[in-house]
């Protein structure tokens, strides 16, 4: 009778949590699950996104197509770039803001608040905020004509194509570092103080507990961090279109997510911007699948 007792009470339990799941479930599968497989069924057709004809069967054209479009690459070189220009300083300067934050005795939180207020922003309004910041007359100019001595010089932030990329960096660094430093943070601070404290009885000066204790032991928040970053360059997307809207050459800035919505809303091939969207999943699978084969995630124990 217990026996019988204790298991229909782990059903109930069981049952209530699916009942409270349940409305997170079906979030996921109207909102992500169902356009994921959608956009994959659509890639295979050619449509109109506003025509009334029913989409027409076309294999896999739309890939061959791509496989074959400039246009397509170029989107492809710019968001490499991008990942690639915001992905090692986001990571390496997240990290050692965190480390020195967390060496600081005082003012820890206030560090920690000034740098994540940023992410608290839209990415609309960060990107506004730079326009204003890469204007000929703004900040941008004014900070570098002071640094490099110079007077009234325009650093064509927005129209030269090395700056324009830059300039999408800049900003994506700025709004993330701060989100990426409070993980880091947080990382840090789960590790045992004991380990520092026998690292400092055995000699060691801050510089190597923080080198063969603290980052050998944040490899899990590395990893987390690495994997987050990634997939944030890959999808960028509000900075790059409030940019080319505002006047600023596209081709330089046309990563694959815009490219992907002028495809789909400007020219209206919906077929052929699902096909974009697969691959850039894709991509994006493969590259954590990679970080993480890597990376060889065990877990961390400390002795």
């Amino acid at each position: 009778m217990q026996h019988n007792k204790r298991f229909s009470m782990e059903q109930k339990k069981a049952r209530w949590g699916w009942i409270f799941v349940a409305p997170s479930l079906l979030f996921f599968l109207v909102f992500s699950f169902y356009p994921i497989f959608n956009a994959i069924y659509m890639s295979f057709f050619k449509k109109n996104l506003l025509s009334l004809k029913p989409p027409e069967f076309v294999g896999w054209g739309n890939y061959v197509y791509l496989s074959h479009s400039k246009t397509f690459w170029q989107s492809v070189s710019n968001t490499a770039i991008f990942t690639i220009g915001t992905f090692i300083p986001l990571v390496a300067f997240s990290l050692m803001l965190a480390a020195f934050i967390v060496s600081r005795r005082r003012f820890q939180k206030f560090f920690q608040m000034a740098l994540y207020s940023p992410a608290a922003l839209s990415s609309v309004v960060a990107a506004l905020i730079w326009l204003l910041i890469f204007d000929p007359r703004g900040l941008a100019n004014q900070t570098l004509n002071t640094l490099m001595q110079t007077s009234g010089v325009n650093y064509h932030w927005l129209s030269s194509s090395s700056m324009l990329r830059l300039s999408t960096i800049v900003v994506y660094f700025w709004k993330y570092v701060g989100y990426f430093t409070v993980v880091f943070v947080a990382g840090i601070g789960g590790i045992p103080d004991y380990l520092h404290e026998a690292a400092l009885i055995d000699g060691a000066d801050s510089w190597k507990d923080f080198w063969h204790i603290t980052f050998p032991l944040l490899k899990p928040t590395t990893l987390l961090v690495s994997v987050m970053v990634m997939i944030q360059c890959l999808k960028t997307f509000s900075t790059q279109y409030l940019f080319s809207t505002s006047g600023a050459p596209t081709r330089p800035i046309d990563v694959i997510t815009l490219n992907i919505y002028n495809t789909a809303i400007k020219d209206h091939n919906i077929g052929r911007a699902s096909a974009m969207s697969v691959l850039l999943f894709l991509v994006m699978l493969i590259l954590t699948w990679l970080q993480l084969r890597i990376a060889k995630t065990e877990d961390v124990t400390y002795n």
